[in-house]
């Protein structure tokens, strides 16, 4: 049996739709299943006034159930017999007495037939309407119910028949109607395939892929007719189709005059409040042309298309006033107006961030070889758009704005590029900044935020992050690896933390914090790299490596030692050796861990042990950032490891050759760890 489920209402605004549709097939499919049925998979369409669910395979009843309940045992208590019967539903001479090996007991048998499905779906969607999960809902009428918005119709056919569901005033029918102005009357369906022929034939497409689709090959249609392009954009694109239920793709143009105000400013314009697609010329830049996605077609006077050019021409009127006006005042005088601004509870306001960031930016300069000074002028100028209007009415404007003011007042090109790309990388697909002023304000902005946050104690928890604190992170470690930078991320915290003054919690805390915190970051940032994430918890364990290019640099080569034979088996040793000195060590109460190379002595296998030991830290000592041959000379050790442990008593009785062989293995230890705690490591 199929069940086809309408709900016809006033436009659903088009963010909520697609979690509507998600949530309806979610919901009465629990409620079906909770009656023991099964069914095919739910097919959900929706368009701006309507959800429609299709559900395949429907059985014609629920299953026929058999219950059975153990009560009293024979020669309870009356009133304990009266109870069980009573709950029941029978009498004394249905029930049985069996002997359960523990007394003679009553046993009801309960049989219940099957429902029919009519009743169930009945049941099930009026409790589904009834609770549904709308993010905001309404009341309308003298009616009590709630919907998004106000319920026209509710559609509900099972096998053919209409299933009498009632939601308010309310009552489910086989009727529908197609769009709103090229098809308004009601029609009949009998089943899913019936109903989609007739919407289509009633100008409504149901599937929204189908309609994007649509959409889009329309417009890509429409901008080569004007030898042009589209400026394609997916979070646009979902939208408009959330808007329409017949996409007509139609074509307007602006006055030239409104060219000189940037392109990001129209095209923002364009898309916030009109929700057009813009067109752009060969060379990539902004045409005067636009896209809008109508819900009908344009008649021959073209009124649609000229009211849609009347309306843009105010709302393109508002951005050039701002641009013009945003001009006449210098971006640095700007700055004064943050201070209006509070950046957040206990770190200041906006202005007091500017200046943390010019200090800190000028910091990172001079180490990674910048221009202190115009790192320093970047990151003080970097938030000073956030007082302009065209940012007031455009937030997603900010930075990009700032680089067009800063090119107007001549500040220069590296200075401009760095305000305009301090917020980047933002997310996976972002490029990250390469100029050397851009890196330096981008990651002085991240940190002063990250270690702000983290020394109030305004952490991410879980699923929860509302400062977005976890991609500022791997902001940094994009901006850090992508452009080599050879930087110290602790120094760079407990001086950010320097910059907000006494008022937080102590420097060093916070950024052991936040170093644990970037572990994680970077696992989860490798992860596609098919990195192991104990291989990095490894290599930042070790001596609090804080060195991100280095710390990558270890993490290979480390891979590859592992991969080796000689590799696998060290560990093995490694872990063997480090688990005699710890239970030695708590014993005996010495901390072998620290205790020096002992002289060279006892037997043969011990000598040579000792000899490759500090072979190797010798080696370590010259091959510096040389992973790959430090992993080598460690590769080594394995020999004289493997005779140690085959010929040598570690406990002997003899109290300095115990505590000269513990010394040796703790060494072991020790010469591994250089590179990577290797009781970080997994398998």
């Amino acid at each position: 049996m199929q069940l086809l489920l309408e709900l016809l209402s006033e436009e659903i605004p088009a963010r909520m739709q697609a979690r509507a549709g998600a949530d309806l097939a979610t919901l009465v499919s629990e409620g079906l299943a909770k009656q023991g049925l099964s069914f095919g998979r739910p097919q959900i369409l929706v368009t701006p006034r309507r959800l429609t669910l299709i559900i395949d395979d429907l059985p014609a009843a629920t299953p026929d159930i058999s219950e059975e309940r153990r009560g009293p045992r024979v020669g309870a208590p009356e009133a304990a017999l009266e109870g069980f019967l009573k709950g029941a539903g029978l009498a004394i001479d249905q029930c049985e007495q069996r002997d359960t090996g523990k007394g003679v007991f009553y046993f009801a048998v309960i049989a219940k037939a099957g429902r029919p499905i009519a009743e169930v779906v009945r049941e099930v969607v009026e409790q589904v309407l009834a609770t549904f999960p709308w993010p905001k809902s309404m009341r309308w009428g003298t009616g009590s119910v709630r919907w998004v918005r106000p319920l026209q119709s509710i559609l509900c056919i099972l096998d053919g028949k209409v299933v009498p569901v009632r939601f308010g005033a309310l009552e489910a029918g086989d009727q529908t109607s197609g769009h709103r102005f090229l098809a308004p009357a009601t029609f009949a369906v009998a089943d899913a395939a019936d109903y989609k022929r007739k919407l289509a034939g009633a100008h409504v497409i149901l599937d929204a892929d189908e309609r994007k689709g649509a959409i889009l090959a329309a417009a890509r249609a429409a901008a080569a007719k004007e030898g042009l392009s589209l400026r394609e954009d997916e979070g646009l694109l979902n939208e408009v189709a959330g808007l329409v239920e017949w996409p007509v793709v139609l074509t307007g143009g602006f006055d030239e005059a409104f060219m000189e105000v940037p392109d990001e400013a129209l095209i923002t314009s364009m898309r916030a409040h009109q929700k057009y697609f813009s067109l752009l010329r060969a060379d990539g830049s902004l045409a005067n042309r636009f896209l809008v996605v109508a819900n009908l077609p344009d008649g021959k006077d073209g009124a649609i298309i000229a009211g849609n050019q009347r309306v843009l021409r105010a709302r393109l009127s508002d951005a050039k006033f701002f641009w013009d006006s945003d001009r006449k005042q210098r971006l640095e005088s700007r700055i004064a107006k943050l201070e209006e601004r509070l950046f957040y509870a206990g770190l200041g306001s906006v202005k007091d961030k500017a200046l943390r960031i010019a200090e800190l930016s000028a910091l990172i300069a001079r180490k990674t070889g910048a221009d202190p000074l115009r790192a320093q002028r970047a990151g003080l100028l970097a938030k000073a758009d956030l007082s302009s209007e065209m940012v007031g009415e455009f937030p997603e404007l900010q930075g990009i704005m700032g680089r067009y003011y800063a090119l107007a007042d001549g500040e220069g090109d590296d200075i401009a590029e760095a305000i305009g790309a301090h917020y980047a990388p933002q997310g996976p697909n972002d490029l990250c900044p390469t100029g050397s002023l851009a890196v330096a304000v981008a990651l002085a902005d991240k940190i002063d935020s990250l270690v702000g946050f983290f020394a109030i104690g305004e952490k991410p928890t879980g699923s929860k992050d509302p400062f977005a604190l976890r991609r500022a992170a791997l902001g940094v470690i994009r901006l850090i690896l992508e452009n080599k930078l050879r930087l110290s991320l602790k120094e760079l915290f407990v001086a950010a933390h320097g910059f907000y003054g006494a008022a937080l919690s102590q420097a060093d805390a916070v950024a052991l914090d936040l170093m644990g915190f970037f572990a994680d970051r970077l696992k989860t940032h490798l992860r596609e790299e098919g990195v192991r994430h104990d291989l990095i918890a490894a290599v930042f364990a070790a001596e609090g490596e804080d060195d991100l290019v280095r710390l990558l640099a270890k993490v290979k080569a480390l891979e590859n030692f592992l991969a080796s034979d000689d590799g696998a088996n060290l560990l093995i040793a490694y872990r063997r050796a480090a688990n005699i000195v710890r239970i030695e060590s708590k014993k005996d109460g010495t901390d072998y861990g620290v205790a020096p190379l002992p002289e060279a002595a006892g037997q043969p296998e011990e000598l040579e042990l000792d000899r490759f030991l500090r072979a190797t830290r010798e080696t370590r000592a010259q091959v510096g950032e040389d992973y790959a041959a430090a992993m080598t000379a460690m590769a080594a050790l394995r020999r004289p490891v493997d005779g140690f442990f085959d010929k040598v008593t570690v406990n002997s009785d003899d109290a300095g050759e115990r505590k000269r062989r513990l010394s040796l293995l703790a060494n072991v230890c020790a010469v591994m760890n250089d590179v990577a705690d290797f009781s970080a490591i997994e398998g």
